[in-house]
């Protein structure tokens, strides 16, 4: 009789090599289902979101962005356990064991990869602790260390300068490229929302929707709206829509409004 399946895994890493090995390790396991691979933060995002892992080994640098702002985007409360993959990054790793998360250093042998593959399995075949909250406090932890642009070059086809940051009061997407308004001028830039956000000081901006990100200081008032979600009032009498996906992912903005 073929063993019930436990663990359904996805493996995100920007580097082949990498993947494949996790890969071959998770296949020696019994009780263990491969979902997937995805090599960048935005197919991360995309396939948890699809196939529903309930264990993802996520890579911590994966430029431009990094393992961390994966969580981001889809949020502590509807993130899967992790185990972190990481190379070097020393204060992640003190990071990780200060908020009690797995992670892999490569490079790793097999020998670590079954320890943590069974610290995994004991986690599930257990009630399932406060995860929320441990990823809410290792985001905040390492956020603390990242350092946020305060301008933004923007190039046109015959010239390039600079915008302040503290000029944009939202930006929306707009295909291939995003638009951010600041006053009476809207600047394009060849971007995704998803990056932008990540590049973005999040005490400063909130992701509001698909298509919008907005500074929290442009918000003029929050009108309850229908299924949990709100409208936007802007200063400038701009309305926009704050879905549900989008506001369980800030709700202590909402506790300190």
């Amino acid at each position: 009789m073929m063993p019930t399946v436990s663990l359904k895994v996805l493996v995100v890493d920007d580097e082949a090599p990498a993947r494949r090995k996790i890969l071959r390790f998770l296949r020696q396991e019994t009780g263990v289902q491969i979902l997937g691979e995805a090599a960048s933060c935005d197919a991360a995002v995309a396939s948890i979101e699809k196939l529903q892992p309930n264990l993802v080994f996520l890579d911590v640098q994966m430029p431009p962005r990094d393992g961390f702002s994966v969580i981001e985007s889809i949020g502590p409360d509807n993130m899967p356990p992790v185990v972190f993959v990481t190379a070097h990054d020393h204060y992640a790793l003190r990071a990780f064991e200060v908020h009690a998360f797995d992670y892999l250093l490569k490079p790793f042998t097999e020998d670590r990869f079954k320890q943590v593959l069974r610290r995994v399995r004991e986690y599930h075949s257990r009630s399932a602790g406060p995860l929320a909250s441990r990823l809410s406090e290792i985001l905040q932890t390492m956020q603390k260390q990242r350092g946020y642009p305060d301008r933004i070059l923007i190039e046109d086809a015959d010239r390039a300068r600079f915008i302040a940051v503290r000029d944009i009061s939202h930006v929306e997407a707009d295909g291939n490229y995003v638009l951010l308004h600041c006053g009476s001028e809207t600047h394009t830039l060849r971007s995704t929302l998803d990056n932008l956000q990540h590049s973005l000081d999040p005490k400063l901006f909130v992701r509001i929707n698909r298509s919008a990100l907005v500074r929290l200081d442009f918000i003029h008032e929050l009108l309850p709206w229908f299924h949990g979600e709100y409208k936007v009032i802007l200063k400038n009498k701009s309305e926009l829509r704050w879905t549900r996906r989008y506001v369980t992912q800030r709700p202590e903005l909402l506790r300190l409004a």
